[in-house]
């Protein structure tokens, strides 16, 4: 019996443990699965809205790829789910054969038990077994053994009842499993039908915008004055800061003592930022990379590119002062903030809601992203800057 009760004390703290790590684990990679499900759901708004618009645009091949992207993304986590869940019904299978096979022995041994209590159930028998012994201390030990054994026979119905309970559980567990994965392998190919749907949706976008290569590159070379137009006003901050750096015969930005403060809490929030719109998608990264069309063609952006709704504000990922307002021919309007020395741009604005000198907040709202009424596309251009270096602002704000 105590080797019994050992063995199932041992399963039920080692299955605990087990099912413990599981579901947290599970729980983990569910979070991921929703996340990613949420971002597709939002990717669709986007594309929905960009294609009230008959033409085939950059910006809706950006999203299409970006979700296919999100698609082989969540595929690959709910291949994770799979393994798990696989791991978890070979788990919960191997408990239960172990489980199965311990009962069938406790209840042997009941059995046993009964059938040798049947052949001396009579009480006389008892009696006569006590009244037989030697002596009184051989008495004594032999009604010890009678009590010893009905507390035996007590504790093997409970054994039984105790790991009955603990199988049942097991199998509707397995059972929830199994099922659990049959809803995964469901959402897979499902999600593997979308992805090769949108992929000849991605080849047909191709195609059609290579019919329209001399269109893109003029496209092309106007955002490439408008993105110099900015960084001119960006180099006549730096080369101001610079003068006043030289006259007091310093290195880097001229700092008071508040902005060298405000300079060092904007460091140390690196990748802890709010982004500077309340939801969006990047659908351009930082640095040098191939036009998505135009072969052999590079091109360059300075920030990243943040697709939104239309009607979204433009806000601040932290505090500092507006040190420009800038109306750029062709690329509308643009916010410079000054944070010590680092400087966040929000360009591609219809509209602007502070002034140079203005102080402004975290998340406060500067400006109205604009919306191009040719593709119906809203997109934010955002740069950050520490003194003359170009930042990649992907490296500094909350990871999605």
């Amino acid at each position: 019996m105590k080797r019994c009760t050992g063995i199932l004390i041992a399963l039920f703290f080692v299955l605990a443990g087990v099912t413990s790590a599981s579901a947290q684990s599970l729980s983990e990679l569910r979070k991921k699965k929703q996340k990613t499900a949420e971002e597709i759901k939002y990717t669709n708004q986007l594309l929905e809205e960009t294609s009230k618009h008959a033409q085939t645009s950059l910006n809706r091949l950006a999203l299409l790829n970006r979700q296919i992207k999100l698609r082989a993304q969540l595929i690959g986590e709910i291949n994770g789910e799979i393994a798990y869940l696989d791991s978890s019904i070979s788990d919960n299978a191997y408990v239960v054969h172990s489980l199965t096979s311990d009962l069938k022995k406790i209840r042997d041994n009941y059995a046993q038990m009964i059938r040798y209590a049947r052949r001396n159930a009579d009480a006389n028998s008892k009696l006569l077994f006590l009244l037989s012994a030697e002596d009184f201390n051989q008495a004594y030990k032999r009604f010890l053994y009678l009590r010893q054994y009905a507390d035996y026979r007590k504790k093997q119905v409970e054994a039984i009842v105790a790991v009955k309970n603990i199988l049942d559980s097991k199998l509707a567990d397995l059972e929830k499993r199994r099922k659990e994965k049959e809803e995964m392998l469901e959402q897979k190919r499902d999600e593997s039908k979308q992805i090769r749907q949108q992929k000849s949706q991605q080849n047909q976008y191709y195609a059609n915008l290579q019919k329209k290569r001399r269109d893109l590159k003029k496209k092309l070379e106007q955002q490439r004055k408008v993105e110099q137009r900015l960084q001119n006003e960006i180099e006549r901050i730096i080369a101001e800061e610079a003068k006043k750096s030289a006259a007091k015969k310093q290195k880097g930005f001229s700092l008071t003592p508040a902005e060298k403060e405000l300079s060092d809490d904007f460091g140390k929030n690196m990748g802890r930022f709010p982004w500077p719109v309340d939801r969006g998608l990047i659908t351009e990264e930082f640095g040098e990379h191939p036009h998505p069309v135009l072969k052999r063609v590079m091109v360059r952006n300075n920030g990243i590119d943040i697709t939104t709704s239309a009607g979204e504000k433009a806000r601040a990922i932290f505090r500092g002062t507006v040190s420009r307002v800038v109306a750029i021919p062709g690329g509308n309007m643009a916010i410079i903030i000054r944070h010590g020395n680092y400087l966040t741009v929000y360009s591609n604005l219809s509209d602007v809601f502070v002034r140079v000198g203005q102080k402004v907040e975290t998340k406060q709202e500067i400006g109205k992203i604009y919306t191009d009424p040719g593709d119906n596309k809203t997109v934010l251009k955002f740069q950050l800057w520490h003194e003359n270096k170009k930042q990649n602002p992907e490296d500094w704000i909350v990871k999605k």
